[in-house]
């Protein structure tokens, strides 16, 4: 468990995400009803050694919201549990409870916003308020190559980037896009869509297309790891 986890999780610096997390988990979905419901921030989860850095924008209400664990009990998460499983990444292809046996090896999984944001889509103060949270992440982990789920994500690990000392304000998001910088280390930045419902369904997004992403950022890191 990274230092900075009990402050996020005690984190109430936006009222209206505070106010949206705990309406959620008190009146819950009917699919859920008999279910006990987290309803407070998120911390990441993973690896306190990886070098994978896999960044994603926010909680879903009754995802992990409700399990307390980051892409965990929906759709999205089993979209990222079985790539990162597919890639060595993790032990198990399923994400469905903070108990269910999965562990990550080499990889952590964070978000932009740690709190569910009403229909997914959080302020720029809000995404603010978070941003602290990210950099102290990426300082601990000292990532070697990032992941970013949607271009929420992929701004937030741009300003990141900046605050860090490296310019990435030209870095255009598109699926696949990969972008390489040396600050502290080599790092690369690589860009997803996210593993939505509205982006699985439509086929915007497939799972060879999320498994791509996944191989490049293994075939980064064991390239650097033979090194």
């Amino acid at each position: 468990m990274l230092p900075l986890n009990d402050r996020v999780l005690a984190c109430t610096r936006c009222p209206r995400l505070v106010a949206w997390r705990e309406e959620v988990a008190r009146t819950k979905v009917r699919r859920y009803r008999n279910e006990p419901y987290w309803g407070k921030p998120l911390v990441g989860f993973g690896d306190p050694e990886a070098k994978l850095l896999v960044v994603g924008l926010a909680p879903a209400a009754h995802g992990g919201n409700r399990t307390g664990r980051m892409f965990t009990g929906d759709a999205s998460g089993q979209w990222l549990t079985a790539a990162l499983y597919r890639a060595g990444f993790a032990n198990q292809p399923t994400s469905e409870h903070r108990t269910d046996g999965l562990v990550l090896r080499g990889a952590y999984i964070t978000a932009a916003v740690r709190c569910a944001p009403p229909q997914n889509r959080p302020t720029k103060e809000e995404l603010q308020a978070c941003r602290p949270y990210l950099l102290e992440e990426w300082n601990s982990l000292d990532p070697r190559v990032i992941v970013a789920l949607g271009r929420i994500a992929f701004d937030a690990v741009r300003e990141i980037a900046e605050q860090r000392g490296t310019p990435l304000k030209s870095a255009a998001f598109a699926h696949g896009a990969r972008y390489d910088w040396m600050d502290s280390r080599p790092r690369t930045l690589l860009a997803s869509y996210h593993p939505s419902r509205q982006n699985t369904q439509t086929g915007r997004l497939t799972e060879g297309m999320l498994d791509q992403i996944f191989t490049t950022a293994r075939e980064i890191l064991d390239i650097e790891r033979s090194c």
